[in-house]
């Protein structure tokens, strides 16, 4: 297969925006170093996760703030089918901000942290309030960064085991790229099992967006477009997160962005919509909630311009809904995997709006108003609840 990075016609870097530009493109050779990886770490894995998953009452839970969150989002619902147990995507903002919520449950507890640097607030702030709030909680990291605060906190601890992505996915860019996809495919291939079928169709799959389909998004990119509409179901709803986000912040918010569900998107965010608005709908591999998301297609290109909605599937739709992008190789993947392929459209479709609008993607805010890596979080100390304030002066 040839290498998208060499291949004619990719992308041109314009200033500002070197590193996106290769961390997208050097995607699918990435994930066959994050394959390769696991693969080598197959036994320390198993031995780490084994006890932990013979425990019919383990509680999963996935967390990350931002893209990082979105990883778990997406892997979520795939995994708890996977594995027939309760798996949780909760954000470490969320954890941080109302830790007894979140942990209300005291239960054996594995976290599987995702963190591209691991020096965002939040992110060591979440494990600690997890081993303050649980009496039996393990901890996973998976992140891109070996000098991370979260990797340096975890490295070599009792009950935490830490897993390195490889060192091109901690991404110079402003915007998560190869760090996601990277941290999204390990984590399922960790508990999934190896499946080097997906890893090669998903990299054939990229470069073939990459290859044949950067002049039809660069059109869109130059289509007077200033909404963008993401929907997906199940998984793919936070991978229409995900990508609504890479709009977002590759445009440095010039161009309004808007994700939901196949089905929640009739319930008011309709209202969204105007002659202006460009729809992506992400199509489910799952023969039942496929019928959904067809359904969505058929109604918003009859009230729409069709060429202002856009399929994006594994294999060929009706003849009835129109023209459909399809990644070939895909069909019959799980939605989750079919993320990892699906987003590099978002991503290519964010970087051509923002070269269109002419923001500097690799630092779409160089006022520094938003940041690489979030800052003037001050993470407060958690006081004991009242409950437990009278209950241990009580003991006394």
């Amino acid at each position: 297969m040839t290498s998208p990075l060499t291949s004619p016609g990719v992308l041109t870097p314009g200033p500002g925006s070197v590193a996106t530009v290769r961390e997208i493109l050097q995607q699918p050779e990435v994930w066959g170093e994050a394959a390769s990886a696991i693969a080598a770490l197959r036994q320390d894995l198993d031995a780490f996760l084994a006890p932990l998953l013979a425990r019919p009452d383990l509680r999963i839970v996935l967390t990350g703030a931002g893209t990082s969150a979105f990883v778990g989002q997406i892997a979520a619902p795939a995994l708890s089918r996977l594995l027939d147990r309760r798996v949780d995507a909760l954000a470490t903002t969320d954890i941080v901000s109302n830790p007894r919520d979140a942990l209300a449950e005291d239960l054996p507890t594995l976290l599987i942290s995702f963190a591209r640097s691991g020096n965002s607030p939040e992110s060591i702030a979440a494990t600690r309030l997890a081993d303050e709030c649980l009496t039996d909680v393990s901890h996973l990291v998976l992140t891109c960064d070996r000098v991370g605060g979260l990797y340096r906190e975890h490295e070599g601890r009792e009950k935490s085991m830490t897993v390195l992505m490889p060192e091109r996915s901690n991404d110079e860019g402003f915007a998560m790229t190869s760090s996601f996809t990277s941290m999204l495919l390990s984590c399922l291939l960790i508990l999934g099992g190896e499946n080097d079928a997906a890893v090669s169709a998903l990299a054939a799959a990229a470069t073939q967006v990459i290859q044949s389909r950067q002049q039809a998004i660069r059109q869109l990119a130059a289509g007077g477009y200033d909404r963008i509409v993401y929907l997906g179901s199940g998984p793919l709803t936070g991978l229409a997160r995900e990508s609504a986000l890479k709009l977002l912040e590759l445009t440095a918010g010039r161009v309004v962005t808007y994700f939901d569900s196949a089905l929640g998107f009739r319930h008011g965010p309709k209202a969204v919509l105007d002659d202006r608005t460009l729809v992506l709908v992400y199509v489910s591999s799952d023969p039942y909630t496929r019928q959904y998301d067809l359904d969505i297609i058929a109604e918003l290109r009859s009230t729409q311009k069709p060429e202002s909605v856009i399929a994006i599937a594994s294999e060929p739709l009706p003849a009835s809904l129109g023209e459909s992008w399809v990644l070939e190789g895909l069909a019959g993947l799980n939605d989750a995997y079919l993320a990892v392929g699906y987003v590099v459209v978002a991503q290519i479709l964010g970087l051509s709006f923002a070269l269109e609008l002419g923001t500097t993607a690799d630092n779409p805010f160089p006022g520094g108003d938003v940041n690489r890596v979030v800052q003037g979080v001050t993470i407060h100390p958690l006081a004991p609840a009242a409950g437990e304030a009278a209950g241990a002066s009580a003991r006394l």
